[in-house]
């Protein structure tokens, strides 16, 4: 297995990408520790894992709470004997739709801030740990399509959060490679699997993901789970800095 004996924490670990990489990282013999707001829906996503035999536990923490986070770190790295894997997937807030000429500055820079914020302080968390130990991966998820900006659908300060990710990413990686920790994106243009089915513009945005990609499909759930556990891996341990692209060709290297 390609995990077996890893410690994930994972941000978000009720939602669709959350808990597809709970998954993936739970088949590859990794101890998941799946977080967020809501318990219930928390345990509903552990269940499914441990009926697939993996490992997992829950707790109710507010990504954007920094005592909460600091504390939750602590008690996984004193509880498990380390944290080798973080990684963030909760919601940014971000609104679609209205273009950038009509939108208030607290709907444009609701991701933003929370951006900046929910990443900066659970990788930070996770990394005061890896460094005592000399290893672990901070994991990201979204990108910034391939720096191109999205022209037929307005979605606000989502697009500058991702930028904003990226570039926490390359910093961190700058910084915390030497003491053999490692930063990776996960690059997807957008997963149909994940857009809920009651909203309301789901089919103009499915259309909108799938219309640039070469193999005529998204990634899937399983593909995101598969590529994050082989990122995560010491199979992947020459990769840190990067952008993984599974755009489904939507982004050309």
């Amino acid at each position: 297995m390609l995990l077996e004996g890893k410690n994930a924490i994972i941000y978000g670990g009720a939602g669709p990408i959350g808990s597809a990489v709970a998954a993936g990282f739970a088949r590859e013999g990794a101890t998941v520790h799946l977080t967020g707001r809501t318990l219930s829906a928390l345990d509903a996503v552990a269940g499914d894992i441990r009926a697939a035999g993996g490992t997992v536990h829950t707790a109710a923490i507010d990504a954007l709470d920094p005592g909460r986070i600091s504390a939750h770190a602590d008690h996984v790295a004193d509880s498990a004997g380390g944290i080798d894997i973080s990684f963030n997937a909760i919601g940014l807030g971000d609104v679609h739709g209205t273009p950038l000429a009509e939108m208030s500055l607290e709907l444009f820079e609701r991701p933003i801030v929370n951006a900046a914020r929910t990443m900066f302080l659970t990788t930070q968390a996770a990394a005061r740990h890896m460094i005592d130990q000399g290893s672990g991966v901070l994991l990201f998820f979204g990108g910034d399509g391939g720096r191109d900006p999205v022209r037929d659908y307005n979605i606000g300060g989502f697009q500058v959060a991702m930028g904003l990710i990226d570039t926490l990413r390359r910093q961190l990686a700058a910084e915390l490679g030497p003491r053999g920790i490692r930063a990776v994106t996960l690059q997807s243009g957008g997963i149909a699997e994940a857009i809920p089915a009651d909203e309301p513009d789901r089919d103009a945005i499915t259309e909108m993901i799938l219309a640039p990609t070469m193999l005529g499909r998204t990634a899937t759930f399983d593909d995101v789970g598969n590529v994050a556990a082989f990122v995560c891996s010491d199979k992947a341990g020459s990769i840190t800095a990067a952008s993984i692209n599974i755009t489904a060709g939507a982004v050309a290297d």
